[in-house]
This record gives C-alpha cells, structure tokens and sequence, in this order.
C-alpha cells in the first residue's frame, strides 16, 4: 500500500497548486484504492469473501446479498490522502434481493486563493468523490453475486471571488462486479471474487489522454475455525486471505486477517498486507462492539507511508440496523 497511498497523498498536496487549472487527471483516481471500512482494514483488507455489512460495498458487492436488516452508515477515515466518509443505505427485500446507495468522499483540504496583493479572495475546496448504486442477490442457496454502477469525480470546488468561474470537474463511469460462493449451505467456508473500477477512464495531465481507472482483480476466502468452538464457550474464529491485482497501479499483494469474536457482540481483529514487489508491507489491528442495532468498529494501520509520514492512519464504522 506503500506506493498507493503516497499517489494518492501526493495527488491531495498538488491539488492545491493544480486547482486554479483544473483537474489532476486519472492520475488523482488511485485514490480508488484508498479502503474503506474499519472491518475490512482491521482484518488487512481481506474481506472479498466476508460479510461485513454495507462497508462490503467496496470490496465486493455480493457480500449484502441475503442481508436480513436495513442499515445505514458511516465509514470514516483519516490518512495522509485527505479525510474520507462513506455514507450508505442498505435495503434488503425478500423477494428481490438488496439494494444500497452509497456516497464516498475524500477531502483532499482546502488553499487559499489569493489576488496580486497576496490577499485572500476565496477558497479552493479538492474533492474525490464516488456516488455508487448496489444490487446484489442469492442465486442459488450457496452463490451470491452482485453489481456497483459507480458515477465517479474529481471536483475542485470554490467559494468566493472565484466561485463565478464554476467548479472544475472531471467524471467518469464504472462498475464492480463480485460473486461469493459457500462450499455448502451453512459451511464454514466461503470463496470470493471481485473486479473493482472497471469501464471508466479520466483526462490524465500526465498522458495528455483518458487513461483508464485503476481496475482492480481480486481473489479471496474465509473460513471459520470450528476448532475453537469447542475450547472456548460463545468464541469464533475467522480467517481470511485474498490475493490481489492491481496491474500497473501497485502491483500484486497477498492479504490475510483473523477475527476473534465474542457471543457475537465483541470483536477483536488483526491484518498484514504484503506485496510481491519492493518488500513493502504494512499490518493492522482492529476493535468491535455490538449493542442491539449499533454496531462500532475502530481499526488502524502499522508502517507504510502514512506512518511514516506522521499520519496514523485511522478508520471508524457507525453502523445502525433496523
């Protein structure tokens, strides 16, 4: 993630210099690969074959097939990219499957506009949105499948003097596609797949050419350790791993994760990232609670830019089912 964050990181110091003129091209859309969620992140990003409730949005859209409980939600983060939030509502039907809209927005910071004089005449406000459409729906007993319809942008917003100008905006379209499958009904083992911002290309400065989104390809699987039920009373154990593909936009990783959960209420998660290129890798813990229909999860990362670069990277999840 190394290499990831900082694009994105550097994407957010440049917008500032860049925002009078317009929009950093594809280049500024790494930060799609930004994630999102305190459970996933608490677990290393492992969780294409999980069930984490709406955060599973952006990991893969099969996972809120057969989800029993609306729900909405926030999943905010902090790093050296910007401050994110994703807002989302799930609705599940019986008969129809379930739908959810979500809206992700990065905030890179704001800068001053300045006149001759170098005196403040108004704002430039850089933002990296994602506006996302889910459906997703049990084919069978023991496959899942779903579909993200993805509106995506890079906005330089303004206010003040040079608000008569109207924001800067580059848009573009994508979708993510996932499936999940059960080795059998009720099995403790779950296999899944994903391929994320797939379609869309932006304007890049640096090509002179819409270059495509960073597509990425991802295989996963979970599995709950049964062994443990029997030592310790109302515990469960889940592991998960998953191999990714990034092509040129960060390479190949492998992730894995543990969740230790207690009476299905209290939670306990640790993750590692590693890459098969340059050495780079970076680990994470995570926390949850359960209390009725509120649900927390806190997570943050260890080592990679961010750390580095003095920004502990943190991710809180609000969920509320009903």
């Amino acid at each position: 993630m190394r290499r990831l964050l900082f694009s994105a990181g550097l994407s957010a110091l440049l917008a500032g210099h860049a925002g009078a003129q317009g929009p950093t091209g594809s280049e500024g859309s790494l930060f799609l690969l930004l994630p999102t969620g305190a459970q996933a992140v608490g677990m290393g990003q492992a969780m294409v074959a999980g069930k984490p409730g709406s955060e599973g949005i952006w990991w893969n859209p099969a996972s809120i097939a057969g989800q029993d409980q609306r729900e909405l939600a926030i999943h905010h983060s902090k790093t050296i990219a910007g401050v994110g939030d994703a807002l989302t509502f799930v609705l599940p039907t019986r008969s129809y499957g379930t739908a959810a809209l979500s809206l992700n927005i990065l905030n890179l910071g704001e800068q001053d506009v300045t006149d001759v004089n170098n005196f403040p005449i108004g704002v430039i406000f850089p933002r990296d949105v994602v506006l996302a459409g889910t459906y997703a729906a049990s084919l069978t007993r023991r496959l899942r499948a779903g579909l993200n319809y993805k509106v995506v942008q890079i906005r330089f917003d303004c206010s003040g003097e040079c608000s008569s100008v109207g924001p800067a905006v580059e848009s573009s379209r994508a979708v993510d596609l996932g499936a999940q499958y059960d080795v059998e009904a009720g099995a403790p083992l779950t296999f899944g797949v994903a391929v994320r911002n797939l379609g869309g290309k932006l304007n890049s400065t640096q090509t002179n050419q819409r270059d495509p989104l960073p597509t990425q390809v991802e295989l996963g699987a979970m599995y709950r350790l049964k062994l443990i039920d029997r030592y310790l009373k109302d515990t469960e154990l889940r592991a998960a791993s998953s191999y990714i593909n990034s092509r040129q936009f960060g390479g190949k990783s492998v992730r894995v994760g543990t969740d230790l959960t207690y009476q299905g209420k209290l939670h306990l998660r640790a993750g590692f990232v590693g890459h098969d290129r340059r050495g780079n890798a970076s680990a994470s813990l995570g926390f949850g609670l359960q209390s009725g229909g509120f649900v927390f999860d806190i997570a943050r990362t260890f080592g990679g830019l961010p750390a580095e670069g003095g920004q502990a990277p943190i991710y809180v999840s609000l969920r509320y089912l009903f």
